[in-house]
């Protein structure tokens, strides 16, 4: 009996687990099975394998072929698995270096001819398999870039099948093939988009500073045309270059998505859904195979929902528990998928449906009651994980200056680096590095814990009912990125005052 084993790896959710294939031949009528939980795409390899096979100059044996994945109990999808499964068929009967084919995770699906095809997720396969150990990973020609993302793996982008096999030492012929074409990478280049055009608005223009400044999440209320959508979209642009750790995430769930993935961006990522996305779309799933929502895929940067009074209230509300934990976990029978959720959210919503309620000069046409409907998707629950509450106004005077005298983008990168390289070396050796990640109870009893005098204001705000005890220590943690902007060793009333006023539109 010949037993034949290499390695796969099994996605789930941004996880990945390094699946052994083992191939094993019995003299019985002549069958090919394939055990160890397979999904619907992954049981209809056989036919694909055995096709590829014959077309490569590769026939599988004429016995009874079984091939398993281990671990048996782990659900294993998608077509990812075909390259593995029939690199360990053909070795069952083909002299081929055991060392070589064992040492090797083989990621790709096969077309009827042996051509490798591209699949989705490479990326986070390659950073399973490092994490396992595993320095050589052959991928389709079309995942190559893709996969040398990932430092200290040996990548080998095979065109088809007979390529695969002689690296492992098959005595095989390799056809000349052109290899599969992959998606054409359709990442944004990074548009232009400038602080200084948003005009007339010079007060709005600094709440995504401290946004940035402390990775706070913000709301913004306003009538059309007051600038809510213009400085959302230049949020990421303030936002600081990603580290690699950061950048491999959000490759990773672009892989995941089915974007081909070249290079690692270092812009922040920013997603925005319409207002018809369903919950599925926001925190991810999908009946084949559980893909990344629109919140996975917003990590390390910005989720923008611009007109968030018309999203259903239950989408909405589906963002209360990642904004708590930074990550989603999506249940499934016999599946649980984690996905990293630690990103920035970007509400802006107009006053009613109208959008001209509360407006000087304008008339607003909608009943009490849907005015309170609209702003009533905008749950208490919500609402008080909101750090940064804005309103704005329209801008009642066309500028006529052609010399800018807004602050710009390049000026605003420079002052949320330094306010972040300040807290960082604030909360150097607490496992922190942003103020909105930090603790209320380090806030408010720690070394740099402001003085009762300037937490009066805010003591007497939680005694009126005005804040809750979370939006406390959303107010403190506002106040440490005003202070980190000020340069100010510590949490002044100035501070506190400012950020009572971005959180609720209070006055100290």
């Amino acid at each position: 009996m010949t037993v034949a084993r290499t390695m796969a790896v099994a996605l789930v959710g941004a996880d990945g687990a390094v699946v052994e294939v083992e191939a094993d031949l019995s003299k019985q009528t002549p069958d090919f099975h394939i055990i160890g939980l397979p999904d619907k795409a992954l049981g209809e390899a056989v036919q694909r394998v055995h096709n590829a096979c014959d077309n490569s100059g590769l026939p599988l044996p004429r016995r009874r072929l079984t091939v398993n994945l281990s671990p048996a109990a782990l659900p294993k999808q998608g077509s990812a698995f075909d390259v593995a499964i029939a690199i360990a068929a053909v070795a069952t009967e083909m002299p081929m270096d055991a060392a070589s084919v064992a040492a090797t995770a083989h990621v790709g699906e096969l077309g009827l001819d042996g051509r490798l095809r591209p699949v989705s997720g490479v990326l986070p396969a390659v950073l399973a398999a490092a994490r396992a150990g595993i320095t050589r990973v052959v991928v389709p020609h079309s995942n190559v870039d893709e996969a040398r993302l990932v430092d200290g793996v040996d990548v080998l982008g095979a065109v088809n099948l007979a390529e695969v096999a002689r690296w492992h030492g098959a005595d095989v012929e390799v056809p000349e093939q052109e290899p599969v074409p992959g998606r054409a990478d359709d990442s944004p280049e990074g548009e232009s988009l400038d602080l200084r055009d948003v005009v007339g608005q010079r007060e709005a223009v600094e709440a995504p500073v401290v946004a940035a400044a402390g990775g706070h999440h913000m709301l913004m209320c306003g009538p059309p045309g007051a600038g809510k959508t213009m400085l959302a979209r230049r949020l990421p642009g303030i936002l600081p270059p990603l580290e690699d750790r950061a950048a491999l995430t959000v490759a990773s769930m672009r892989s995941l998505s089915g974007e081909h993935v070249a290079r690692l961006s270092r812009v922040a990522p920013l997603e925005a859904p319409h207002h018809s996305a369903s919950v599925a779309s926001l925190i991810g799933g999908g009946s084949r195979g559980i893909r990344p929502g629109a919140i996975a895929r917003a990590s390390e940067g910005v989720l923008f929902l611009d007109e968030a009074g018309e999203f259903p209230a239950s989408v909405l509300d589906a963002l209360r528990q990642p904004l708590e934990s930074g990550s989603i976990v999506i249940h499934r029978t016999g599946l649980t998928a984690t996905f990293p959720a630690r990103f920035q959210l970007v509400l802006a919503t107009n006053p009613c449906p109208c959008g001209n309620y509360g407006v000087r000069g304008a008339s607003c046409s909608c009943p009490p009651m849907a005015i309170r409907r609209y702003l009533g998707r905008l749950s208490g629950p919500l609402l008080d994980r909101i750090d940064i509450e804005l309103a704005l106004t329209r801008v009642s005077v066309a500028p006529h200056d052609a010399a800018p005298t807004e602050i710009t983008t390049e000026v605003a990168r420079d002052r949320v680096a330094e306010a972040r390289d300040r807290a960082a070396r604030r909360l150097r050796g607490t496992g922190w590095r942003l103020n909105s990640h930090v603790s209320g109870a380090w806030l408010r009893q720690g070394p740099f814990a402001p003085t009762p005098q300037a937490r009066r204001p805010l003591d007497a705000a939680l005694h009126r009912g005005s804040l809750t005890l979370r939006g406390y220590d959303r107010v403190l943690r506002v106040a440490s990125t005003l202070a980190d902007l000020d340069g100010a060793a510590r949490i002044e009333l100035d501070h506190v005052g400012r950020a009572l006023y971005l959180k609720k539109g209070l006055a100290v």
